[in-house]
């Protein structure tokens, strides 16, 4: 499906970290998560400690934070009621929050008919030309068309240029959060920069 994007600059308010967690880590998580599945009233943890982290993810690609907020609370209230669903896949509690997120931005656009927001920096352009290995001579110039490039892409492959290049995510939670293969994950991903590449040229 491809759709319009609305390019904008908004700055990320937090660091990479806080998408990558120790193995213990997880493991502690995981036993809040049980303890949640019997008793509700541990749900309120989880929520506490994945509520920027959600909002922030959906912020990132709404227009208004008044939506954000909305739609964060809607994430939550499903994850809540179907927490007795989840299974622990080696990835961190948040990737299945993401998932949820994710969704119900899917719907937001679809019921809404709206124009979806790509909010960008130069970091993450400049990530992503390295990683595309161009020689960059007039930075500006090269970035617009990188931009350009990506507002073309359908929406199934900016949410994979998202994750990857603007959040920093590692191959096994983007797999997580669309529900593919991490080999699957790092195929699309190439796949996507050669066809960047192909328009930027």
């Amino acid at each position: 499906m491809y759709t319009s994007i609305q390019l904008t600059k908004r700055l990320f308010v937090e660091s990479d970290s806080r998408y990558h967690v120790t193995q213990q880590e997880m493991f502690s998580e995981q036993e809040v998560v049980n303890l949640a599945k019997s008793d509700p009233s541990m749900f309120e943890g989880l929520y506490t400690k994945y509520y920027e982290q959600v909002f922030n993810y959906l912020y990132q690609r709404l227009e208004e934070k008044e939506i954000a907020k909305d739609t964060v609370q809607q994430v939550f209230y499903k994850a809540m009621v179907n927490l007795k669903n989840y299974e622990y896949k080696g990835v961190p509690f948040a990737s299945w929050l993401y998932r949820i997120a994710q969704n119900e931005l899917n719907m937001f656009y679809r019921k809404n008919n709206k124009q979806r927001v790509l909010n960008i920096d130069d970091d993450n352009l400049e990530d992503m030309m390295e990683e595309l290995k161009e020689n960059v001579v007039e930075k500006e110039k090269q970035y617009d068309k990188l931009a350009v490039s990506i507002a073309k892409l359908s929406t199934d492959e900016i949410q994979l240029v998202e994750m990857r290049f603007f959040e920093s995510r590692s191959f096994k939670e983007i797999g997580e959060i669309l529900e593919i293969t991490e080999n699957n994950a790092k195929v699309r991903t190439y796949r996507i920069l050669e066809k960047i590449k192909k328009s930027m040229h």
